[in-house]
């Protein structure tokens, strides 16, 4: 089996998830994907049917097109999803897709833009990860790396790269030769829990100065004591910056399905690239929105393009 995709959502994040099956789809990818929830499923899944075959208690099954089976996984934790990431996709891979060759976590607010077959080649060089665009200069001597080296001995490992950027969580591929990534990052959020009283049902802290104060801190400690090779990309990767190709992650609020796009260019905030790409893969083949609402939002997204011309934020 070829790489399975896997997410985590609840609420009106489900629009995320059709945004990025549907570019999944578009872009060539055939296979699983795995998306834990909680609450209850939007109406569009409601053509979902019961799988008890599959091995996860409550999970229902949907076929999305040609060659794609989206399973909604009910998930009981307490953790924040952002941090139960590590956790889940290591569940899955000795679980329920114990025969996949790899898996890839995808934040529920990413589209892909370019053709599958090329994440499924990026893995087998390395762990996939991406550069976040905040600390995005981050040398071996900053003094946050400095104050992990401290988790990474209190887990029993030492140092194995330097690393000069700041990791971004919302996406991470791993084959199965390097899961042993995925059992590392567990091991150092459980660190962070035991010894610094991270709490695992928070996504950050206020205090950017505490030595474990975000869920990306956690895979950014890994990739520097992890065994396993990575390989990495800038943050044109996730469109943070401008010449990407590879995905586009929406990271910043309100989300592209929630945003009144001509009020936010009235106040000199025009669309992102983030925030154009979801509303191209909002159609098919899951139609989260009717024909009329995706042309009237495009419409609306061209229009606050043009007053942007005019007036935009410094």
């Amino acid at each position: 089996m070829s790489s399975v995709v896997c997410t985590l959502f609840e609420g009106h994040y489900h629009k995320g998830v059709a945004g990025l099956t549907n570019s999944l789809h578009y872009h060539g990818f055939r296979g699983e994907i795995f998306a834990g929830y909680r609450g209850t499923l939007p109406d569009w899944a409601s053509l979902s049917k019961d799988n008890p075959t599959i091995g996860w208690n409550g999970t229902k099954t949907l076929t999305i097109g040609e060659g794609i089976q989206l399973h909604f996984l009910p998930v009981e934790t307490h953790f924040h999803f952002s941090v139960y990431k590590p956790y889940f996709m290591l569940a899955l891979m000795e679980g329920i897709a114990k025969e996949a060759n790899g898996i890839m976590y995808f934040d529920p607010d990413i589209v892909i833009k370019c053709r599958w077959s090329f994440f499924e080649k990026w893995i087998t060089f390395g762990v996939g990860l991406v550069h976040e665009i905040v600390n995005h200069d981050m040398a071996p001597s900053h003094p946050m790396r400095q104050m992990w080296n401290e988790i990474i001995e209190q887990s029993g490992r030492k140092v194995t790269r330097n690393l000069y950027s700041y990791i971004n969580a919302g996406f991470c591929g791993v084959s199965r030769l390097h899961l042993e990534f995925v059992k590392t990052w567990i091991d150092i959020i459980d660190v962070a829990v035991k010894y610094h009283k991270f709490d695992p049902r928070v996504m950050d802290i206020d205090d950017k100065t505490s030595i474990f104060c975000s869920d990306q801190d956690g895979l950014n400690i890994t990739a520097m004591c992890s065994g396993s090779p990575i390989s990495e990309m800038g943050p044109h990767a996730m469109d943070f910056i401008y010449g990407g190709s590879t995905m586009s992650h929406a990271n910043k609020s309100p989300k592209p399905w929630k945003k009144k796009f001509i009020l936010s260019a009235l106040d000199g905030v025009v669309p992102s690239m983030q925030e154009k790409e979801f509303w191209v893969y909002a159609s098919s083949p899951i139609p989260v929105y009717s024909k009329s609402k995706i042309k009237s939002k495009r419409i609306s997204i061209a229009f606050a393009n043009f007053i942007g011309r005019f007036y935009k934020r410094s």
